[in-house]
């Protein structure tokens, strides 16, 4: 019996020991719902709810959590990010300015946090306003002097109060994730020009690509998108810009090749990021020159990835487009290889889309002016409600090749179209070869002006 008691103690000691919590007061919240929010880059999931009290007060208990940063949420607006590491965190912050006005009242890693990223904050603000003073105001100047010394100083303090907190805590999140955002020191005889190699070149030399850990945060996120940025120029042309970024994804999947799991993670970012924003160049090089380090050969085992960097080259510019048989209104099927047009316009759309909609009276317009008819339009709809379907064709009285499978983005097409928005839009010749992948009614016409369809 004695025994028994000694063993259910101890396991309840270590139960205790294995579980923490999160424990927040949100003035000005009153008795709100409030999630508690995993994250991975730039993915967050509900793993646990509750209700605060009427003073806004509310507690989380974490069992069988991965350390990681944690999103406390309650509104669009209202969020917080914290830290978990195996302590308990008790803060408190306004319901109006969480950020501003947050109090870590316990937990060492988040207050190690807070006060990091606070220097950060004002010293990035300081190196940005004495950036264009190195670059202009004369050298032999004592004040250019100054300046210089105080922008160095300013770099190499932080550096050395960020490894005095690696000294008194190691296995600190906190310091790990401050560790991966430092960019290389920047001499104060660099010109801009040069700053800006400098930071392409060595932006990743500090990064531990096998922390794998910090993937439960947002920090491998945010550190692409700042390198990205240093290519990006608003200025360029699309095709330049392109250009640029290619040069960007070759350099970024090659420092993260070292670790397989953080390298799919940038590509996988990096393949839906390019997409939505239509980098057609960009997407079709990622495709042609890597590949999911997780995927092999066997068509039915290859990744999602894998599959999506296929799809993609399969409709790069240039390439006939997939083939697609589906049924119209009527339930004939209709074959887009056995259209015989001059020029053929892929729209897949989806009537519940607002977009969608607002589009359709120009796109019709454009059809029905047709003299003579050089191009037919092939209207692909993602809808699953026949009834929607039908009644939006009702509406719109779009004449062209109207079809639908009604399994939305579950259909074939749309695998084969890598669709996952609307509209989008592929103008394909005679052969069904892709001349160009419009975004938007703008560009559509222009795209059609390209080939005399409209003038």
């Amino acid at each position: 019996m004695k025994k028994s008691l000694v063993i259910i103690f101890l396991v309840t000691v270590i139960l205790v020991q294995g579980q923490n919590k999160i424990e927040g007061t949100i003035s000005g919240l009153g008795a709100n719902r409030i999630l508690l929010m995993s994250i991975y880059g730039e993915k967050t999931k509900a793993i646990d709810s509750t209700t605060a009290d009427p003073e806004g007060h509310f507690r989380f208990t974490i069992i069988n959590r991965l350390p990681g940063m944690y999103r406390v949420q309650w509104a669009k607006d209202g969020l917080v990010d914290l830290i978990w590491n195996q302590e308990n965190v008790t803060f408190a912050t306004s319901a109006k300015n969480p950020e501003d006005s947050l109090q870590i009242i316990s937990s060492i890693e988040n207050k190690i946090n807070q006060a990091y990223s606070r220097l950060d904050r004002i010293n990035q603000a300081k190196l940005q306003l004495m950036m264009p003073l190195v670059d202009y105001y004369p050298v032999k100047d004592n004040f250019y002097a100054s300046v210089t010394r105080e922008l160095e100083s300013t770099q190499t303090l932080q550096q050395h109060y960020l490894d005095s907190l690696a000294g008194l805590y190691p296995n600190s999140f906190a310091v790990r994730v401050a560790r991966i955002y430092q960019t290389p020191f920047i001499a104060a005889g660099l010109n801009k020009d040069d700053r800006i190699t400098l930071l392409k070149q060595h932006y990743f030399d500090r990064i531990d690509f096998s922390d794998t850990a910090l993937l439960r945060s947002m920090v491998f996120v945010n550190k692409a998108i700042a390198y990205l940025s240093l290519y990006s120029n608003n200025r360029m042309p699309q095709k330049q810009l392109e250009a640029e970024f290619i040069k960007a994804v070759t350099l970024m999947l090659g420092a993260a090749s070292v670790n397989p799991v953080i390298y799919k993670f940038w590509l996988d970012y990096l393949v839906g990021g390019f997409d939505k924003y239509h980098f057609d160049e960009v997407i079709t090089y990622i495709a042609d020159n890597f590949q999911d380090p997780s995927s092999c050969e066997d068509q039915e085992r290859k990744s999602s990835l894998q599959k999506k960097l296929d799809t993609f080259k399969k409709i790069a510019l240039g390439k006939i487009a997939p083939d697609m048989e589906i049924p119209d209104a009527k339930g004939k099927l209709i074959k887009l290889s056995a259209i015989n047009s001059e020029f053929t316009l892929v729209v897949f759309y989806a009537s519940t889309c607002p977009h969608c909609v607002a589009m359709t009276p120009r796109l019709k317009e454009l059809y029905d002016i047709q003299k003579p008819k050089r191009f037919e339009v092939m209207a692909v709809s993602i809808d699953t409600s026949r009834t929607e379907w039908t009644k939006f064709l009702k509406e719109q009285k779009l004449d062209c090749i109207n079809v639908s499978d009604l399994k939305g983005f579950a259909g074939k097409s749309a695998d084969d179209f890598n669709i996952y928005a609307t509209p989008t839009m592929f103008l394909l010749d005679r052969e069904k070869k892709i001349l160009s992948k419009p975004i938007s009614l703008m560009e559509l016409e222009q795209a059609l002006r390209d080939h005399n369809l409209i003038n």
